[in-house]
């Protein structure tokens, strides 16, 4: 079973002393899966979002090379912008000089803002996902690692990218660009929430998970990482503190997972809360 030890490069002030000499996040078995796929390269794009590559010299080669690469570096520089700015205040103008191209060269690969998020969705959160699903697919191991996998493998590959402050950006945008986040939730929410409810029917069916609403559960499962996301990337500067995310993570994990597993005592108080507050 993955445990998580490391606190991420934002640890927050308070962890404990001996956190920097902790081993690494361990191994996710989806993480090596979506490497063997060859569809984690994107994430050394994003992470060079913030400044635009450089090419050396003036060889054909060399600018072949960066003109096949130019819809990723477009992609990468718009989420940078996207996640700093807000959709609205990003200006293509600003994802063209942040790529290191010209305006023109922009809408020579997109029309418009709004088909640079749809990229950022299409060429980076949905090939996760689709890996994701293949990866559920071929899983034979027990639906708690299955769970663990799942939100160790989403932290790892998507959580420490500039991808982790996409849900700030489309519950800050929804209101004013619905298109957008109709697009979003689609493409991803529905996608996410069909794999983890795949894994509690499986756990229910199997005996491992007690009986429950599982619609409920997805929420109450998905909650508390969006709300680590969306501190990340709004009070955190303001408030002087940040969680360490491993930390954060494993005690979600252990607290879930003691909560679904179908012990005979978990389950019966489960049972008798749910039948009180109903």
């Amino acid at each position: 079973m993955n445990q998580i030890r490391q606190p991420s490069r934002r640890e927050a002030p308070q962890a404990s002393a001996g956190a920097a000499d902790a081993p690494p996040f361990a191994a996710s078995s989806l993480c090596a899966f979506i490497e063997t796929l060859g569809m984690a390269s994107w994430q050394k794009t994003l992470q060079e979002s913030s400044a635009p590559p450089v090419a050396s010299g003036d060889s054909a080669p060399v600018r072949r090379r960066r003109k096949a690469a130019r819809p990723s570096e477009l992609v990468a520089a718009a989420l940078g912008l996207f996640v700093e700015r807000g959709f609205a205040a990003t200006r293509l103008d600003d994802v063209a000089a942040r790529a290191g191209v010209s305006k023109g060269t922009l809408y020579l690969y997109f029309d418009s803002k709004e088909a640079l998020f749809k990229s950022v969705v299409e060429e980076s959160l949905v090939p996760a996902l689709a890996a994701a699903e293949q990866w559920l697919a071929q899983y034979e191991g027990s639906a708690t690692d299955s769970v663990r996998e799942l939100l160790v493998g989403w932290w790892v590959l998507l959580g420490e990218t500039p991808l982790a402050g996409m849900p700030k950006l489309i519950i800050a945008e929804a209101g004013n660009f619905p298109e957008l986040a109709k697009f979003y939730h689609e493409r991803v929410i529905v996608r996410g929430r069909a794999l983890m409810r795949t894994v509690l029917e499986r756990g229910i069916a199997r005996g491992e998970f007690r009986p429950l609403d599982i619609e409920i559960a997805i929420d109450v499962i998905f909650s508390p990482i969006l709300m680590l996301l969306i501190w990340r990337h709004s009070m955190v500067g303001m408030c002087g503190y940040d969680y360490a995310p491993a930390t954060y993570l494993e005690t979600h994990m252990n607290l879930l997972i003691n909560g679904l597993c179908a012990d005979s005592r978990t389950g019966t108080a489960g049972a008798s809360a749910a039948e009180g507050r109903a």
